[in-house]
């Protein structure tokens, strides 16, 4: 157990007594994720990615108040990525709070290798289209051949990365230059297709 980490959740409890030892086990009791400290013990290899940093401006009855919005990704490389937004007074708080929030949306990806051109049973790709929105963008999907590599921009190869997809045909609609918008619609297109192989446990909804 990590140090100073006691569990307050059920599913917290099964982690650290060891009756759950896998990210994919701790998905599959449909139990909700509260804890971040849950999922560092099932993925102790879990990276993060910082992908936007916005100053947000409000005015109050004292006077104008500022805050900063940061947009985080996090993943294993390997089939697991969570996606979220944090604010915060300082950005390190924007920062971590976007962090602990993401470990808190991980998704199990389906990886495959589902393009016609490939041959069956890979993991490096998708295993089927899929699309995502976000706002006014909507993301697009494909498989792609082994070898090809990530046609994508910089913000939606940063989450296909994380989540351990090597090679895909990527299309985006909208106000792509919306960096935040961008990558939340990557994120539930890799949630949508998670969730067309059947009944899944609950996941939050990233909101548009």
């Amino acid at each position: 157990m990590s140090s100073g980490w006691e569990p307050q959740t059920r599913l917290g409890k099964q982690v650290a007594e060891g009756d759950i030892t896998s990210m994919d086990q701790a998905l599959t009791t449909g139990l909700p994720l509260k804890e971040p400290e849950l999922v560092d013990q099932l993925l102790p290899d879990l990276e993060d990615d910082v992908l936007d940093i916005n100053m947000v401006q409000r005015m109050t009855d004292s006077g104008r108040r500022v805050k900063f919005r940061c947009a985080v990704v996090v993943g294993n490389r390997n089939g697991y990525v969570g996606y979220a937004e944090g604010r915060d007074d300082q950005v390190g708080g924007a920062i971590q709070k976007a962090i602990d929030i993401a470990k808190l949306n991980i998704i199990n990806v389906e990886r495959g290798s589902g393009s016609w051109e490939d041959r069956a049973g890979g993991t490096h790709s998708l295993a089927r289209k899929t699309s995502g929105k976000a706002g006014s963008v909507t993301v697009d999907l494909m498989p792609a051949p082994l070898g090809l590599g990530l046609a994508a921009s910089e913000t939606v190869g940063s989450v296909l990365e994380l989540a351990g997809v090597q090679d895909a045909w990527t299309k985006s609609h909208g106000n792509t230059r919306t960096t935040i918008n961008l990558s939340k619609a990557t994120y539930n297109a890799l949630k949508n297709s998670a969730q067309a192989r059947g009944p899944r446990p609950r996941q939050r909804e990233v909101a548009e």
